[in-house]
């Protein structure tokens, strides 16, 4: 049996933020390590996921999931390697996918980990292409936005790690066209030479609404929203009638201290006869064996390309979450504890 370590690092929300999470809102504490308990796996954690949703968790309000309790470890997505077992079916060596990411060690229930083979993919798209947002992106598309062959399909935030691969799954399932908005010059390059996006647009570059009218100019059939505010007032002027679009997130909004105004042309969906509907992957983990065969084939034939933006270190793990925000990362956003 390996030898454990006396102490684990993790991060602790100390304070509930106002606006803009600010460095000192977050603590790196140090706890003693023990053995797992019966049921339980002791598991390293080799990468952990930081994502949007989780700068509402932060917030005391009720939710869809419940908000981070205070001097207690934050949590999310995880991939480690099993140290120690008090489970059956599980083994030290395993590779497996959890919940209890923000930390260096994890006591896991046995019942909430889920093994990974890091000889099929890397284990950190996991996280991303292979994992929640991978799956998100697929639900979001194919079940709540109803897509279908021949749809033009416009996709905000459209770098990060959902939108990208909503783009993609857009064209190779047959979309008429495929446009992505994107906060950088650098990024709008990559969705269009190197995922294949048919425009792509800088939203800081001019008003999104004229824009979009621009790239597409005949008007889009499903817009997938991770953005909210202007781009989805854009979205709805552009959508066609019998438009969808799929809701996923509202980042634009995330971190505003006072209510934020809704899109002020809401009445186009009534003459449109759009549908708006929002994206949560937990209704959707039905979906899962067949969104891992297809989107696996896609990735080992290199069809669909993905980009992961690492942090190095438990120490950075609040760093990257607030870049997170900032939209600092292409793709996924991953910190790594085994680089």
């Amino acid at each position: 049996m390996t030898a454990l370590p006396a102490t684990s690092r993790e991060w602790h929300l100390v304070a509930r933020p106002n606006g803009w999470p600010a460095p000192t809102d977050f603590a790196l504490r140090e706890v003693p390590v023990e053995a797992p308990a019966e049921g339980r796996i002791l598991v390293r954690n080799l990468h952990f996921s930081v994502d949007p949703y989780m700068r509402g968790r932060m917030n005391d309000v009720k939710s869809y999931v419940p908000p981070f309790k205070l001097d207690h470890p934050m949590d999310g997505g995880a991939v480690g390697v099993v140290v120690a077992s008090n489970a059956e079916g599980f083994a030290e060596g395993d590779h497996v996918l959890h919940g209890l990411g923000w930390r260096e060690y994890a006591a896991v229930p046995a019942q909430h980990a889920t093994k990974v083979d890091p000889e099929l993919a890397p284990l950190s798209t996991y996280l991303g292409v292979l994992g929640m947002t991978g799956l998100t992106a697929y639900a979001g598309l194919f079940e709540t936005a109803s897509f279908k062959e021949g749809d033009a399909v416009f996709v905000s935030g459209a770098a990060g790690a959902v939108g990208s691969q909503v783009g993609q799954l857009a064209r190779l399932k047959g979309a008429s066209r495929v446009i992505g908005s994107a906060g950088s010059d650098e990024k709008v390059k990559w969705l269009v030479e190197e995922l294949g996006f048919d425009a792509a647009f800088n939203y800081k570059n001019g008003p999104v609404r004229d824009q979009l009218r621009e790239a597409a100019p005949d008007g889009i059939d499903v817009y997938f929203d991770n953005v909210g505010g202007d781009h989805l007032e854009a979205a709805i002027s552009s959508l066609n009638v019998h438009g969808r679009a799929a809701i996923c997130g509202m980042i634009a909004q995330y971190n505003e201290t006072e209510p934020v105004p809704g899109p002020r042309n809401m009445a186009l969906i009534i003459g449109k006869r759009l549908r708006l509907q929002g994206v949560l992957v937990g209704d959707h983990y039905g979906l899962q064996q067949k969104f891992v065969e297809e989107v696996g084939g896609w990735l080992r034939s290199g069809e669909l390309k993905y980009r992961e933006t690492f942090a190095e270190g438990i120490e950075s793990g609040v760093d990257a979450f607030l870049g997170l925000l900032r939209g600092d990362n292409t793709g996924k956003m991953i910190v790594s504890l085994d680089r």
